[in-house]
């Protein structure tokens, strides 16, 4: 194989291929990213046997072929070169190694046979359709906080995507939960979403996608089935398994009576968390809100080092009300308010809360309160 490419075009596809290679690798084969040159093309393929990224760009290809590199060093070493540099792939030799040559600069790779590196074979998807790369990246913007860390409960470790409803009233929806807050949106289903089984997407899967969505105004193509999904962004196309698990009945936690209705100014109200919360502890992180008439009082009380209160205007008209947060879901939840103004609606203080943005529909969330 011996081909020349533009330093950018390399370190652009790089950039989104690497990034699922795993640091630390038992299989060395899966430490390399899988370079094939075909006519006028350069494909880079990555793979950490869950998620599987190819990505295609032009190039000026002497002689076609395929091998492996480490992935890590081959994008560190592209990346140090200089912009603008015409860089030369070259393992056409009988050693097992590759070189990369830039100008006064020359790398020798050791390479791994192609035929070692894993397919993470896609198999038949049952459901295609298309989105818009805005509405795409809407719907992670606006759950990914909330997906669960939590090894042991793996099905809450993804967004759960489905379809919600029927016929023209039928709504895309993606759901994510770690069972102290939850984070849904929805808007119209798109054609080919008809009979399509909810899936749970991986967190590491919906980091990449979110990543590679450079352009906004473009289209990504969605392609799933019950065990595997596929994205296709321009020229780059993903591939991750699904969890395999079961999604809970999440609107059992969505509260329908909350009839406490608190309108409050979403940047005071974010700012007067983010400054009453700098005295709380660590573990506790705890806010209280006390709610009367068209205040509201946030305070926090740290045995350790001090307390804070501040007060602020609200719409507020039902019984006074006091209840407790945890001040980093308030503020993950409030980031998540594009208006003006959030809405939340309240019912007693050991029930959920529910908030939404008073100026855009399609986006909820649900937050459990803390004692206090």
């Amino acid at each position: 194989m011996k081909v020349t490419v533009e330093r950018s075009e390399l370190l652009r596809s790089l950039s989104h291929v690497h990034r699922v290679v795993e640091r630390r690798n038992t299989i060395p084969i899966l430490a390399n990213v899988l370079i094939r040159a075909d006519r006028a093309e350069l494909a880079f393929k990555a793979t950490d046997l869950d998620i599987e990224v190819i990505e295609t760009i032009a190039a000026e290809v002497a002689t076609p072929g395929v091998t492996t590199v480490p992935a890590h060093m081959f994008y560190e070493i592209v990346r140090k070169l200089p912009e603008g540099a015409q860089i030369t792939l070259d393992a056409t030799g009988d050693r097992a190694v590759m070189v990369i040559r830039a100008g006064r600069s020359k790398f020798t790779l050791q390479t791994l046979p192609e035929s070692d590196f894993p397919d993470l074979a896609a198999g038949d998807m049952t459901h295609a359709f298309a989105l818009p790369a805005a509405d795409l990246k809407r719907l992670i913007d606006k759950t990914q906080f909330a997906i669960s860390t939590e090894e042991t409960r793996y099905y809450l470790n993804g967004i759960f995507l489905h379809v919600a409803g029927e016929g023209a009233g039928a709504m895309l929806r993606a759901v994510a939960t770690d069972g102290h807050r939850l984070a849904q949106v929805e808007f119209p289903a798109p054609p080919g979403t008809d009979g399509m089984p909810g899936v749970i997407v991986p967190r590491k899967t919906v980091g990449e996608v979110h990543r590679l969505i450079e352009d906004p105004s473009g289209e990504v193509t969605i392609d799933l089935s019950a065990t595997k999904i596929r994205f296709t962004l321009g020229g780059v196309v993903l591939t991750s398994k699904l969890i395999d698990g079961t999604f809970p009945d999440y609107g059992r936690v969505i509260p329908a009576g909350n009839d406490k209705l608190l309108e409050v100014e979403k940047h005071d109200f974010e700012q007067a968390v983010d400054r009453v919360s700098t005295v709380s502890s660590e573990r506790g992180r705890a806010v209280k809100l006390s709610i009367s008439g068209g205040k509201l009082v946030l305070s926090v009380t740290n045995p350790d080092s001090g307390s804070a209160t501040e007060e602020i205007e609200v719409g507020y008209d039902a019984d006074p009300l006091d209840i407790g947060f945890n001040s980093r879901y308030l503020l993950d939840i409030a980031a998540q308010i594009d208006g003006d103004t959030a809405v939340l609606k309240l019912a007693d203080p050991g029930s959920p809360t529910l908030i939404q943005d008073k100026d855009a529909k399609g986006a909820l969330y649900v937050l459990m309160p803390m004692r206090v």
